[in-house]
């Protein structure tokens, strides 16, 4: 298996896992990537290439990755890397829509493309990196079977938008089961749908046997659920020049995040947390007490097991495959989403 540091933030592991198992895809995705944005250039500043160029790839480290359990070392075929680009411009386009919808200022410490350029210009660009990532995808079709990945990809974009909508429909004063179960519909059609896309799709433009595919992207949807928890926490626990984002921002925002919600229970309903979260605004200086209480509460740590089941549970679907480096990486993968430290 691959040795990761527990304490490595998790670009620092997609970048192991980029010079390590992938190294030699790198090239060819660069070159892929490059060939994509090409049609844009007049319409991208540097703050979109900045996406680009500094995100973590981790959703094509894991479409590649799966292709790889299936086709071991050697050339991939051109469609998995033309897939892997394409699902990364899927990932950007919902980046920069979701940063419209919470109208945030900042990405990854640097600013937002609404915040640099406008809102009307943010929709946009976040518009044409969602067509040309289904564009590329339409290019990886070179048989009868590969039309189900076109429809996998269109729903997967569909249920991300539903996701949004569910956000923000979220009706705090539901009793807190109602608002667990809300929470994870949402968390699955936000953030571990694209994970499970990646994963699938990985094994489907290997050709991979459809079970396999299946089975891959029942294990990606359990890292995104993972992943989407673990922010969850973080959103808590991270400093402001760690994040890029002041702590507490789902809380401010009243975001049902999953450590929130069980606060909630755990609390009751006439703590101030609780009221807070229905809508009484925050006094000055609050927040970070606020903050505080709910870090201290049993529901924390209970998000924070629910995170790791749900990381275990894809190491158990990816048993199956071919053991090796690859699924490996993915392994160490799952176990490094809920072992990093804030």
């Amino acid at each position: 298996m691959l040795i990761l540091d527990p304490s490595a933030p998790a670009e620092d592991v997609t970048a192991h896992i980029w010079t390590g198992p992938l190294a030699d895809d790198r090239p060819r995705y660069d070159t892929i990537l490059d060939e994509a944005l090409a049609p844009q250039r007049d319409y991208l500043s540097d703050t979109e290439r900045a996406l680009y160029r500094h995100g973590k790839r981790l959703r094509p480290a894991i479409l590649l990755l799966a292709a790889r359990m299936v086709l071991g070392p050697g050339p991939l075929p051109g469609k998995v890397l033309q897939g892997a680009v394409s699902l990364e411009m899927l990932h950007v386009a919902t980046l920069i829509h979701d940063d419209v919808v919470d109208g945030s200022a900042l990405r990854r410490g640097l600013p937002s493309v609404n915040a640099a350029r406008g809102t009307e210009t943010a929709v946009l660009v976040g518009d044409l990196q969602f067509v040309q990532a289904v564009r590329g995808f339409v290019r990886t079709v070179d048989r009868d079977r590969d039309m189900t990945l076109i429809e996998l990809v269109l729903d997967t974009a569909f249920q991300i938008g539903c996701g949004e909508l569910d956000e923000l429909r979220t009706d705090l004063n539901q009793e807190p089961a109602r608002l667990i179960e809300h929470y994870w519909r949402t968390a699955d059609r936000k953030t571990a749908v694209l994970l499970g896309l990646a994963a699938e799709a990985g094994v489907a433009l290997a050709d991979g046997r459809t079970a396999d595919a299946r089975r891959a992207g029942f294990a990606g949807r359990r890292l995104g659920r993972a992943l989407q928890v673990m922010d969850d926490l973080f959103d808590l626990a991270q400093d402001e020049a760690d994040s890029g984002k002041p702590r507490g921002m789902d809380l401010l925002r009243r975001r049902a995040s999953l450590p929130l919600v069980y606060a909630m229970e755990e609390l009751g309903p006439d703590h101030r947390v609780s009221r807070v979260m229905r809508g009484e605004p925050l006094e000055a200086g609050e927040l970070e007490r606020c903050v505080a209480r709910v870090r201290a509460t049993t529901g924390y740590s209970r998000a924070y097991a629910d995170a790791r089941a749900q990381a275990l549970e894809a190491i158990e679907l990816l048993r199956p495959f071919p053991a090796g480096r690859y699924r490996y990486a993915l392994e160490d993968l799952a176990l490094h989403i809920v072992d990093r430290r804030p």
